[in-house]
């Protein structure tokens, strides 16, 4: 059983920055960020292998975000720099996710932090 525990989410202004951190307890593998606006489908932000080798990205936040891990500490972040009010979203966490390096064929494990909220104003 995995548990993840994400913090780090909070109002702020376009261009600013944020970083989330997603504590994870139990074998966790490949990760992933997701998130979901009002109104829309969630969807995935960014993926990352077990080992931090590879990462996969929605194009609307290639060069914007970076998922990183410390697997010494069982944790992932997502530094987000640049944001833009559509970034706005509840954004969880996903262990143990279905990796390509197709974007499209990224498929979500089965376990998920309770969210947390980025809101960025214009």
């Amino acid at each position: 059983q995995v548990q993840l525990v994400e913090s780090g989410g909070g109002l702020v202004q376009t261009g600013g920055s944020l970083r989330l951190s997603c504590a994870a307890s139990g074998s966790i593998l490949n990760m992933g960020w997701y998130r979901q606006a009002p109104g829309k489908q969630r969807e995935l932000v960014a993926a990352v292998t077990i080992g931090g080798g590879s990462t996969n990205y929605l194009d609307s936040v290639k060069g914007r975000f970076t998922f990183s891990r410390d697997n010494a500490r069982n944790t992932v972040y997502l530094q987000m720099n640049s944001l833009k009010p559509e970034d706005t979203a509840v954004y969880y966490c996903n262990a143990n996710l279905v990796y390509s390096e197709n974007y499209y064929r990224v498929r979500p494990g089965p376990y998920w932090g309770q969210g947390t909220q980025v809101t960025v104003s214009s």
